[in-house]
């Protein structure tokens, strides 16, 4: 029988309320047969772990992007799948972070959550707790796993985990994938979109990675950005990576103080990333001479990269190698489909 565990983090999916208070609480997810009893027409062997106690996304730590990564690197071998509960403000990070930490993946890692509590009479927990079990248990027919990558599944849509942003605080359909493609739909039937799905290395084994380096901030550019408060922030002793919040197709002012500062940090060691402000199109530096000086000074470009892919592959490269090449190099490339558009520079 097809083996899934269920992990609950925390978040408002996993919430009850309280008669007495109105306020939300977290419920024990052991009982969690008994608030979705539909679970039990799935034909399969479902377990559930749950923190103690449940984090609010909010206070979602790289700490706790290692503590899963053990988890689902110890549960490896007995389970075919594993579905993440998770609150929703943080889940494009946690999701983004675990693409890059969980190599070569050859099984589904399916994060979703809700708007509205699990026990509440118009949630959109159920389904997407249902279906994301679904996903996770699918199999193509030589018997390997149909989505084996992490994703987010939301209102109807698998997207791939390190390419989706928030984009809704109130609406069901919370989640987007802006520059990729749904992996899947979900209506009457589910349909996959199989060219859009990774498929892992054949021969290889997934490798389980714990290290990150939280050396990393995001600027994020606005008119009247002053440089004693930018160089107070690109000079701390303890960075090593900076994502920049660029305009347009990665466009900044050309102060010379401004490049200059880049051009000294990466000088320096620090690795620089250009992500654009808009959530769709990419950064393209030789469109316009602001972006061209970007890269003259150093700045790498993270194409159609999201914020929330950017901030964590730097800090998984930075904490994997030490060579600040092998870090640039690795930035440039897509390693777990986080880019999928094509260098034009």
């Amino acid at each position: 029988m097809t083996r899934i565990l269920i992990i609950y983090t925390g978040g408002t999916i996993g919430m009850n309320v309280n008669r007495s208070t109105g306020a939300l609480e977290p419920f024990c997810f052991d009982s969690l047969l008994e608030r979705v009893p539909e679970l039990r027409q799935f034909e399969l062997d479902i377990d559930t772990r749950q923190f103690d106690p449940p984090i609010d996304s909010s206070d979602m730590t790289p700490l706790v992007w290692q503590r899963l990564v053990e988890l689902i690197g110890q549960c490896y071998d007995s389970y075919d799948g594993f579905v993440i509960l998770h609150g929703t403000d943080t889940m494009a990070y946690t999701a983004s972070a675990l693409s890059f930490m969980l190599e070569n993946l050859t099984k589904p890692v399916i994060l979703t959550g809700s708007q509205l509590p699990i026990s509440q009479l118009r949630t959109d927990g159920k389904e997407n707790l249902i279906t994301s079990i679904e996903i996770a248990a699918a199999r193509r027919p030589d018997g390997s796993a149909r989505v084996p990558e992490v994703g987010i599944y939301f209102d109807g849509h698998l997207l791939r985990g390190n390419r989706t942003t928030k984009q809704s605080a109130d609406a069901f359909n919370a989640f987007e994938s802006f520059n990729c493609p749904h992996l899947a739909d979900a209506g009457v039937e589910i349909v996959y979109h199989d060219q859009h799905i990774l498929r892992p290395a054949a021969g290889r084994t997934m490798t389980a990675h714990t290290r990150l380096d939280t050396g990393v901030v995001i600027l994020s550019l606005m008119p009247g950005l002053r440089e004693d408060i930018v160089r107070h922030i690109v000079e701390a002793p303890s960075l090593r990576g900076i994502v920049i919040r660029s305009y347009g197709s990665g466009n900044a002012p050309s102060h010379p103080w401004l490049l200059r500062t880049l051009a000294e940090a990466t000088e320096h060691g620090r690795v620089v990333v250009n992500i654009s402000q808009c959530v769709e199109g990419q950064v393209a530096m030789t469109r316009y001479d602001t972006g061209l000086h970007l890269q003259q000074a150093g700045v790498l470009s993270a194409r159609d990269s999201t914020v929330e892919s950017a901030v964590t592959k730097l800090m998984y490269l930075l904490g994997r190698f030490t060579d600040t090449d092998d870090v640039r190099r690795y930035m440039q490339q897509s390693i777990r489909g986080e880019i999928s558009i094509k260098p034009n520079t």
